[in-house]
Formats: structure tokens, C-alpha cells, sequence
């Protein structure tokens, strides 16, 4: 690697000397993501402007085998942007300009370091949607989203962000400028480069612009909370949901132990005495939403809910959603260390899943809450625990292995929506198998031969 002094001056030479640092603070932020228990210093830390500036930077670091990560708000929770071979960071958020949207197409154009929330409150001045709604939308930009294929709580009724990149900009490691896809629904010339680099973390290029579709603003929305005595009757509630035919926008869940780490959090008047909530929401025409609530109400009774309501107004409605929103935060207040996994399985597993995992707490004497995803099988069980116990934490990884093979087991997998970053690689090939991580390799080695970009990342 070059040394530090010629580093500075030949990175400061591509992007200016005010969006290069190299001070002790400053890799020290850069060091680790939000990710616990994962951190390695980076050399430097660049800023660009342009996509030009990317471009530069890349071919200054293949030429001389720099290592570089390409880095959003680092909101990720799988180790992601964690520097570990060093080199540069590449923080890509001064490129956070939204280029267009455009109602006729149904469609916007953004580069990389504009934020979810700003994509949605641009879309909604227009009358449409952003669909992807990931818990750190306020936070997270889009090209984190699109790199780690974020999900989100609209993510049964609509899909997850892979389902709305119609196109990308992406720099390659060797400096060029590639644009996949386009502002096209239907495109097949070529090998999908689109959907490949989304959710290829960094492993492959930096995208620093996407095309993204959006969809008209649905006409009404309605929320509802059903209260059960246990997650295994919840998530036996929501299979009985879809099995009627209804798939609702919202299908969230928590358990006794997130119920009380929120209430005690925002005092937003859940049950405590509940064993689990289900939150479920609907959009679209009034009559359609009304029905869709309606028989949700219904099926979760007629499953044994100790209590179901409406919201009676859009303020209850956002205070139902910010329960489920405010999980994370709720129940880092529980300890020092919160480590928040991601698995999913198929939706009639489900509640032998949540069993499986609270097997698994008990057994390793650990305070383990699960919250996530009902509609779509897709559970966080998050562990809070002393970050000076170290017993505690080697306990904590044992457990989470075993949830990992459980998830496995149960014809699930070990990431929905979080990633694989540094924190899933070792489990990744008990998910895929070794002929296909070995696959993934040469898919990188073609795209990045030096091997620079995020190492020791996906197929690294």
C-alpha cells in the first residue's frame, strides 16, 4: 500500500483535500458500522462528489491494491461496511442529489447517497409511492438498500427494494462507468447486471445512481393490533390471514419481551400482559382496505386473539407503526450490547420457528426478544447482553448459529433482508453450498480481479 503521506496527497488530488481524512477520529468512526462486535481502522476515509470521482478513485486503488469499501450511512447490521483489509473507505454520501421523478413513467432517478425517506417524501409530493420501507429508512440511503437488497415492513403485499431497481450506474474496480438496465418495466438484452449488483454488497462495484420504479399512492390506508397469549398463536394467526386470501401491506409481530421494552420505551399503551402483538394494515381503495381489516379482525378471533382493534384515527394508526418501528431502540435500553440477527423461513414454520428460538435462549440462558416480519417468515431475534460478559457473548454466537442451522433446517435461510457482510459469512455456505460460494468467487473475480473492492465480503 502506498504510504500514508502519498496517500493523502494522491487521494486528495482526486477529490480535494477538504474530502480526504486521515485523522485518528475520523477512521475511528469509519471503523465499524452498526454492526456490534465488528471493527477494523481503514487507512483513509474519501468523500467524492461525482461519479467521475469514484471512477478515479478506483483505478488509483486497483493500480496499487487498495482495498476499498463503499460505504452509505452504514446503517447495516451484517458487518457490511466494516473495513477489514483496511484500505479506503468510500463514503458515498455527498452524492445525494434526487435527479428526477417523473409521474408519467412512474418512475425516479436518484444517485446513491439520497436517503429512503427522502426517495418516499419526493414520490409522495407527486402522488406516488417508493414501496421499500426498511426500519432505518430515515437513515439508510438508497444505495445501501440496493446493495444489500433491503426489505422492509411493506415488504409482503410489496416486495423488497430488488423489486423496484429498474436501473443502476455502477463504476467497476478497474475505473469503468457501466449503466445496466434503464428506465424500461420489460428489458432482457444481456445478462440481468441489474439485478445482480443489487445485493452484491460491494463486492462487485459502487453503484452511485439508480433508476427506481414507483407505483401510484394508494387512495386510503388502515391499521389494526391483535393481541395474542403467544407468538406460536400469532404466527398461527397469520398463516390463517393469508390462507383466506388476503395480502395485507402490514403483517408485523412482536413478542412478550418486545411488547414491554416498547411500552416502557414510548408508553404508547400496548398490552403488557399480551404474550405477542400482530400488527396488520392494509392500502388502497376505502372499500377494499375496510374489507381486507375486516375479515383480518375476524380470522384473528376466530384464532384465539385475547383482544383485536382498529386504529381510530391516523395518528393511532402511526403509533401502532412506531411500536413496531421502535423495537430495536426499545430493547437496546435493555443492556450495553444488542446484537439483532435475521432469519426467515417458510410462513407455516413460523411458529415452530419462534418455539425453536426461545428453545434456544433458555437453553444458553440468554435474554433473546424476537420481533419482524410476520407476513413474509422474516424474524429478528435480537439479543441484549453485558459487552463485558464475555461467557455471555460467546453464548450469544453459539445460540445464533444454532437459530442460523434451525432456519436451514426449516427450508429457511440464514439473511432476509439484513445481508451477509462479515457477520453471516461464516454460515453462508451451509446455506448455499460450496459449489456455489465457489461460483460467487469467480462471478467477483471477473467483475473485480485485483480483488479490492469490500474484501472479505460474499465471495471474497
Amino acid at each position: 500500500m502506498a504510504a500514508k503521506t502519498d496517500l493523502a496527497r494522491d487521494l486528495a488530488g482526486i477529490v480535494g483535500p477538504g474530502h480526504v481524512r486521515m485523522d485518528a477520529g475520523a477512521l475511528a468512526a469509519y471503523a465499524r458500522d452498526a454492526t456490534p462486535l465488528h471493527h477494523s481502522l481503514p487507512q483513509a476515509v474519501v468523500l467524492p462528489g461525482t461519479t467521475e470521482d469514484v471512477a478515479a478513485v478506483l483505478r488509483y486503488a486497483t493500480t496499487r491494491g487498495i482495498p476499498v469499501v463503499p460505504r452509505g450511512a452504514g446503517s447495516n447490521l451484517c458487518a457490511g461496511t466494516v473495513p477489514l483489509a483496511g484500505g479506503i473507505v468510500l463514503v458515498l454520501t455527498r452524492l445525494n442529489r434526487i435527479l428526477e421523478v417523473s409521474p408519467q413513467e412512474l418512475l425516479a432517478r436518484v444517485q446513491t447517497g439520497v436517503t429512503t425517506a427522502q426517495l418516499a417524501d419526493a414520490s409522495a409530493e407527486a402522488g406516488l409511492l417508493y414501496a421499500p420501507d426498511p426500519g432505518s429508512r430515515t437513515v439508510s440511503t438508497v444505495g445501501g438498500n440496493i446493495a444489500t437488497c433491503a426489505g422492509g415492513l411493506r415488504g409482503l403485499k410489496y416486495g423488497v427494494t430488488r423489486n423496484y431497481v429498474l436501473g443502476l450506474e455502477a463504476v467497476l474496480a478497474t475505473g469503468e462507468i457501466i449503466r445496466t438496465g434503464g428506465r424500461l418495466w420489460k428489458d432482457v438484452a444481456g445478462y440481468d447486471l441489474t439485478r445482480l449488483l443489487t445485493g452484491s454488497e460491494g463486492t462487485l462495484a459502487v453503484i452511485t445512481e439508480a433508476t427506481v420504479a414507483l407505483l401510484p399512492a394508494p387512495e386510503d390506508t388502515g391499521t389494526g393490533v391483535a393481541y395474542f397469549a403467544s407468538l406460536a398463536d400469532a404466527s398461527r394467526a397469520v398463516a390463517a390471514v393469508i390462507a383466506s386470501g388476503i395480502v395485507p401491506a402490514t403483517l408485523e409481530f412482536l413478542d412478550r419481551r418486545c411488547i414491554a421494552a416498547v411500552e416502557e420505551f414510548a408508553g404508547l399503551g400496548l398490552r403488557r400482559d399480551a404474550g405477542a402483538l400482530l400488527l396488520f394494515g392494509d392500502d388502497g381503495p376505502p372499500e377494499t382496505v375496510a374489507a381486507a381489516l375486516a375479515r383480518i379482525q375476524e380470522v384473528c378471533a376466530e384464532a384465539g386473539a385475547l383482544e383485536v382493534s382498529l386504529a381510530a384515527d391516523l395518528a393511532h394508526a402511526d403509533a401502532l407503526l412506531a411500536a413496531r418501528r421502535c423495537s430495536l431502540p426499545a430493547l437496546s435500553r435493555l443492556g450495553s450490547l444488542t446484537i439483532l440477527e435475521d432469519v426467515t423461513v417458510p410462513r407455516h414454520r413460523l411458529a415452530e420457528m419462534v418455539d425453536r428460538i426461545d428453545e434456544i435462549a433458555a437453553r444458553y440462558d440468554l435474554l433473546i426478544a424476537t420481533f419482524g416480519h410476520a407476513g413474509d417468515g422474516n424474524l429478528h431475534p435480537t439479543c441484549v447482553l453485558d459487552p463485558d460478559d464475555g461467557a455471555a457473548i460467546d453464548r450469544a454466537h453459539k445460540a445464533f448459529a444454532e437459530i442460523f442451522a434451525a432456519a436451514i433446517e426449516r427450508d429457511g435461510t440464514i439473511t432476509g433482508e439484513h445481508g451477509v457482510g462479515a457477520a453471516k459469512l461464516p454460515y453462508l455456505a451451509d446455506k448455499i453450498g460450496a459449489d456455489q460460494v465457489a461460483l460467487l468467487r469467480r462471478i467477483k473475480n471477473a467483475f473485480d480481479p485485483a480483488g479490492i473492492l469490500n474484501p472479505r465480503k460474499l465471495g471474497s
